[in-house]
């Protein structure tokens, strides 16, 4: 929501060239709160507003704008000014919104950064996507085991400004290699013992992640162990980086937000749903949908396959979509819960088996209730009370197979090294709408053809 408030005293402020009122602009309230009164700018309006406040907190309001607006202004703004920029933010930070740039544009810009940022712009960028490589950053403190309480926090005082966190004070040995670390306030609290060493007071037993490590192991690992960092390493333990738990919140609600489209058969979108490209959009709905099309279409066959029955018992046809919709609609709940399980750790593949028969028994309770609603109304269209105990016991065979389906599916898809979020809803229905006719006219046969017409 753009917050329009101060719009029109900011655009006058730069029309007259008001330098002082946008200093005290850009300082006087929190840098999230000035980003958010000028969403309503535009890039080049955000642009010479920032220009009145130090590198720092102008790299810092920056870093709270929305990330279409910071590519507007990167695209267009001098590379030298923005290079200026780009070397204050966080390496991870500044790492990604490179990616996004064009390759050109991207090339103004590099060659105009101190050769530290640059190195690790490409350090970074090296690393494939979706890993710890790729999400950390290599702005965190480092101590020796030698340093004393009293070294160490003078080494601290000098490193603080420029790293995103000293939560965890990071102990490696003369080959970077991780030895240990030290919180914060383990460190404070030693004060009173100020020749103790980094050696002595740090904690050996470490929850790292390895370089090529997917993000959502390192989301679950942050999450398990209630961490405000984890350490990357690699396979020598030397220390390359840590993910800080704000970037684990952008990976959990990425996934989530991925999860959650593939669950309503759509192909993960790129962008935002008002910034993706309309034929792209349309290509990642339209190919699941295509799938889910040739899957109706079997219904469709299948239908056709047992018209004989269909015709001879007319009355059959009247309860198909109930069918069909109780048996799929059964499937999408278990497929939902089992996928959102899964993902909270709550559910493992190993526990398949207490999957399976929590939704038998789901399913005979769900279908049994279901059933004995349907056999009500089949009372008033069969042809004998006999033969309406078709629908009631297709009814239970049906969710009973559509629960199974839902919950087991996504563990196979888990087990198969899959994102089980693909066997999404539509998917899990169209599986479940042809087994559910074919249950269907089967229990119709065998017990129409001893039902007395």
């Amino acid at each position: 929501m753009v917050n329009t408030l101060f719009l029109p005293e900011l655009r006058e402020m730069l029309a007259e060239s008001n330098d002082s009122d946008l200093a005290e602009f850009c300082t006087a309230l929190h840098p999230v709160r000035t980003a958010e009164f000028m969403e309503g700018l535009t890039a080049s309006e955000a642009w010479q507003v920032l220009q009145h406040a130090e590198v720092a907190l102008r790299a810092e309001i920056f870093s709270y704008l929305e990330e279409e607006r910071q590519l507007e202004i990167l695209e267009q703004e001098d590379p030298q000014r923005l290079a200026e920029l780009v070397a204050e933010m966080p390496s991870d930070d500044r790492v990604d919104l490179i990616h996004e740039l064009e390759d050109d544009r991207a090339n103004e810009i590099l060659p105009l950064l101190p050769e530290a940022e640059r190195r690790d712009i490409m350090r970074l960028k090296s690393h494939a996507e979706e890993t710890a490589g790729a999400l950390m950053t290599t702005d965190f403190v480092r101590l020796s085991a030698s340093l004393t309480v009293r070294e160490a926090l003078d080494d601290l005082s000098r490193q603080a400004e420029d790293h995103e966190t000293i939560y965890y004070l990071y102990v490696v040995d003369e080959d970077h290699q991780l030895r240990g670390v030290v919180s914060g306030r383990q460190l404070i609290a030693a004060m009173g013992k100020p020749n103790t060493t980094m050696g002595e007071l740090m904690d050996t037993d470490i929850v790292t992640v390895q370089i090529d490590e997917d993000q959502e192991s390192v989301a679950e690992k942050v999450e398990r162990y209630n961490l405000l960092a984890i350490p990357v390493v690699d396979e020598g333990r030397v220390l390359m980086g840590i993910i800080t738990h704000d970037d684990v919140i952008d990976v959990l609600r990425d996934e989530l937000t991925e999860d959650v489209q593939r669950i309503a058969a759509v192909a993960p979108l790129d962008e935002g749903y008002l910034r993706e490209n309309i034929l792209t959009l349309t290509w990642k709905r339209g190919i699941w949908l295509t799938v889910l099309f040739f899957a109706a279409m079997l219904t469709m066959l299948l239908l056709r396959h047992y018209d004989t029955e269909l015709e001879k018992y007319i009355w059959l046809a009247w309860f198909i979509p109930l069918v069909i919709s109780s048996g799929g609609n059964t499937g999408s709940q278990s497929a939902t819960l089992v996928i959102t399980a899964l993902t909270s750790g709550d559910v493992k593949v190993g526990d398949w088996r207490t999957v399976a028969i929590r939704e038998v028994m789901m399913g005979v309770l769900l279908g049994g209730s279901l059933g004995m609603i349907g056999y009500l109304f089949a009372l008033f269209v069969a042809p004998s009370p006999y033969a309406a105990i078709t629908i009631p016991i297709t009814v239970l065979l049906v969710i009973s197979s559509g629960a199974i389906a839902g919950g087991l599916l996504p563990l196979l898809f888990r087990r198969l090294e899959l994102d089980p979020a693909l066997m999404s809803n539509p998917f899990v229905a169209g599986i479940v709408d042809i087994l559910g006719i074919m249950i269907y006219i089967n229990v119709a046969r065998i017990v129409l053809s001893g039902a007395v017409e």
